[in-house]
């Protein structure tokens, strides 16, 4: 395996840490770990006496409860641990891949979700979401670019970078498409729980059929990045065989004090959600109108999940743009080239504190500033 450097990866560690306001994050707004110990009686002194011994590779079996919970069909056999969602995507790919088959991702999307692919051998298509469809996917172009060699399709929903959500019509009819096709489905659901529309949320893709796969993290919704804990649900033995052996020649077990914070967020994970829709509904009014003062300057396609969204640059080039304004203000976009995307996009993170602060500097900098 040799994949290509990751783009957006490589632009976050040259400007990440040096940004003032990053305006593109893509994940919810962080806790300290005393705010963590806090939801709990008797937690901040558990923690302090947990063992730090290696964990048992698949996950603690008290964490694999927690997060079997959140789907309907999937016990905690069903659900292998890993250090956050990269290793899970890049482990399942070798478990399910050969050379020369043919997989179908949905774009544009996190390089993980096809890079991995296409180092392993495999022939990559794109399933292209277009802004003019309001970034939803068009099933006509998925019944062109089936192929008899077809091994797998690769979901996200909701999607980063855009906020597109699939309707629950379109999930069924995709859940039929791979079943009747013998397809392995993976579906990135990261952002699951983040629907601006409670009612809109989708059932998870591993509870709809075995051969399905789910991709859980603690980054994004619970707004925990820094635990490095993500993790696949499948009721496909094969597949969570195959992963837990790869897992052998990688991280091997998880951070011991990760898993125990995880489980204690899980056990509260409704309040750490809904802490984070608040401020995404908050920061998405702000947003539209930012948007409607400057539809000379960019066009917006309002997401209907999650914390991103991917606008476009009516005027000049992206990547200048982006690097004029984090140099000159030091807010901080992230061109859509960093997803191999050629149509003057950005995405935009909306589920920060200080979103408003930084909203606030963007307005300054067009204000001064010829685009």
């Amino acid at each position: 395996m040799n994949p290509s450097p990751f783009l957006l990866e490589r632009y976050f560690a040259r400007y990440e840490f040096n940004a003032r306001y990053l305006l593109c994050s893509s994940d919810c707004e962080s806790l300290a770990i005393a705010d963590l110990l806090a939801l709990e009686p008797g937690a901040d002194d558990a923690f302090k006496r947990h063992w730090l011994g290696y964990t048992e590779s698949l996950g603690a079996p008290s964490l694999r409860r927690e997060i079997a919970k959140i789907y309907e069909t999937i016990a905690p056999e069903h659900v292998l641990v890993h250090a956050g969602a990269q290793e899970a995507i890049t482990l399942y790919m070798q478990a399910v891949l050969q050379p020369g088959d043919h997989v179908i991702v949905h774009w544009p999307g996190y390089q993980s979700l096809y890079e991995i692919a296409r180092s392993l051998g495999a022939d990559v298509s794109y399933w292209e979401a277009r802004p003019e469809n309001a970034w939803a996917l068009n099933f006509d172009e998925l019944k062109r670019i089936i192929r008899p060699d077809t091994r797998l399709i690769v979901i996200n929903t909701p999607h980063n970078p855009t906020g597109w959500l699939m309707s629950r019509a379109e999930q069924t009819a995709l859940s039929l498409f791979c079943r009747e096709r013998g397809i392995l489905l993976f579906s990135d659901e990261v952002y699951r729980e983040l629907e601006h529309d409670p009612s809109d949320r989708l059932p998870a893709a591993c509870d709809l059929d075995p051969n399905f796969t789910s991709l859980g993290v603690m980054s994004k919704t619970y707004g925990l990045a820094g635990l490095r804990i993500g993790w696949i649900a499948t009721r496909d033995e094969d597949i969570y065989r195959k992963m837990a052996a790869l897992k052998d020649y990688t991280t091997i077990c998880n951070s011991a004090p990760s898993e125990f914070l995880a489980e204690l967020a899980l056990r509260h994970r409704q309040q750490l959600a809904t802490r984070s829709l608040t401020i995404i509904q908050h920061n998405l009014a702000l947003l539209d109108d930012f948007f409607t003062r400057r539809a000379n300057l960019f066009a917006w396609v309002r997401p209907n999940a999650g914390p991103i969204a991917f606008p476009k640059l009516l005027q000049g080039e992206i990547d200048a743009f982006c690097d004029r304004l984090v140099n000159q203000s030091g807010v901080l976009l992230l061109p859509g080239s960093m997803y191999g995307h050629p149509g003057n996009n950005f995405r935009l993170g909306f589920a920060r504190q200080n979103m408003p602060a930084a909203l606030e500097t963007f307005d300054q900098f067009l204000n001064s500033s010829a685009v």
